[in-house]
């Protein structure tokens, strides 16, 4: 090992590509009941007032399979192949690490996976019709440069990857089309109605100051609705999700296929929050309890179900030590293989007490050689970027001091030693104006979801 490479992991593909063609918002349509279901009687309204005049007692006419999906379909006259299907899936498998998943996982993944296709493809239909379509030219030029610069590939070296996976181009520039059209029609049809007022602004400038001290949380959810109709079914779907992300499943993944609340398209992430604008004592007193890391869920909540997870915790207004900066070296021995743990023992404690006697980093350098061990340096080390069993102890440290000895017999004892630190200012919180575009985001969002909707109400869709 012997790299500071190996101190970090990625959580996902997705997470690492991090760019707005693969950001895109995959939104999900909510489960419908069936429409054909009928009675010989009159029919009475529901007691939630929805006027559908649904029967209390339903008798359905036909039972369908639930483990039989139509998977294409034309969407006003645009087909949706079972390839763009399988291609897509391959995308999402890639993204969250996976070589292989159930097959009760897929048949779900392949119907989510259709439900977002549909959505992709009245996003580019109708920005067509409003006259602002995506030409080729720009969706190659995206690609080439998400390929180039986040991938470190050439154009042949991504079409080979993608190949590799059982995607293809085609199915990511797809994807790339999408997102560019909904963004020009987000940008022409809602942003200019979306208004913020100084003083609401102001307002909420004055509770942010007033807290300053005070507990603030990053959190991910991931949000899926529910109503009577379909409450076991999104039950059993927010566990399922809850059971794949325990198992290592990437929350920024699943919550981008997934998750029904408009921060899907940014993986789930609502920011820097105080827990009260959770909105929901349940979701307040879940998040509260977390430690950074950790998940909770699914929370049965009015209109649905949620699962959080705790990015990160500080206090508001003021200096995180995790967010110094240090300069480390790091070092470190292996063991050959076929080495016994009586001998790795006995070498780790040989290096430990080797290391102890190390004054300065200014001596590490020869140290290392004298104890066969190799020296990499970091002189700029976020201390938080650290797994957090590492970032205490490293925070304990005086320049000069190392951290106790940690690894193990496959990846062999390393140990960090702290060459200088700069601690971070006193964090002064948003300005006015990244308040207003903060706000004006939020507002923009409930509008995409409601014009989404109103596509999916008016379009055209038949399934094969």
């Amino acid at each position: 090992m012997g790299t500071f490479g190996r101190l970090q992991r990625h959580n996902a593909w997705w997470n690492r590509v991090g760019t707005p063609a693969l950001a895109a918002a995959l939104l999900v349509t909510p489960g419908l009941a069936p429409a054909w279901a009928q009675d010989s009687t009159p029919a009475t309204p529901t007691a939630t007032g929805d006027a559908l005049n649904i029967p209390a007692d339903v008798q359905l006419m036909a039972r369908a399979d639930p483990n039989k999906r139509r998977a294409t379909a034309r969407v006003n006259g645009t087909i949706i192949t079972g390839t763009d299907v399988d291609h897509r899936v391959a995308l999402i498998v890639a993204a969250n690490q996976t070589t292989e998943i159930s097959p009760e996982e897929e048949q779900r993944l392949r119907l989510q996976v259709l439900r977002n296709l549909i959505d992709e493809t009245l996003q580019i239909q109708e920005a067509e019709l409003q006259e602002i379509p995506v030409t080729p030219e720009e969706v190659d030029q995206t690609y080439n440069q998400l390929a180039t610069e986040r991938f470190g590939r050439t154009i042949e070296g991504m079409t080979t990857y993608l190949t590799s996976i059982g995607s293809s181009p085609a199915s990511l520039k797809r994807q790339i089309q999408g997102e560019l059209a909904w963004e020009r029609l987000l940008r022409r049809n809602v942003e200019p109605f979306v208004n913020v007022s100084q003083e609401e602004v102001g307002e909420t400038f004055e509770r942010i100051q007033a807290s300053k001290g005070t507990d603030e949380y990053r959190i991910g959810e991931i949000f899926l609705e529910a109503n009577s109709t379909n409450r076991a079914e999104k039950a059993q779907q927010a566990q399922q999700i809850m059971e794949q992300l325990r198992g290592g499943g990437s929350f920024i993944a699943y919550a981008r296929q997934y998750s029904q609340a408009s921060t899907a398209a940014v993986g789930g992430d609502l920011g820097w929050i105080q827990l009260a604008q959770l909105q929901n004592p349940q979701l307040e007193q879940a998040a509260r309890e977390l430690t950074p890391g950790q998940l909770v869920g699914p929370v049965e909540i009015p209109g649905g179900f949620s699962i959080l997870y705790l990015i990160d915790k500080r206090q508001v207004g003021m200096a995180d030590p995790r967010d110094a900066v240090v300069s480390l070296k790091q070092i470190a021995i292996d063991f050959a293989a076929g080495t016994s743990q009586e001998e790795a023992q006995r070498r780790a404690a040989a290096f430990a007490e080797g290391v102890a006697a190390i004054k300065g980093c200014g001596e590490a350098d020869a140290a290392a050689v004298r104890l066969g061990a190799e020296v990499v340096t970091n002189d700029e080390m976020v201390v938080r970027s650290l797994p957090e069993a590492l970032q205490g102890a490293l925070l304990a440290l005086n320049v000069g001091e190392s951290t106790p000895p940690f690894g193990s017999l496959e990846e062999g004892v390393r140990v960090l030693m702290l060459c200088g630190r700069d601690d971070p200012e006193v964090a002064s919180g948003p300005s006015r104006d990244q308040l207003m575009r903060q706000m004006e985001d939020e507002r923009v969002n409930r509008r995409a979801q409601r014009y989404l909707r109103d596509l999916r109400r008016d379009a055209v869709v038949e399934y094969n």
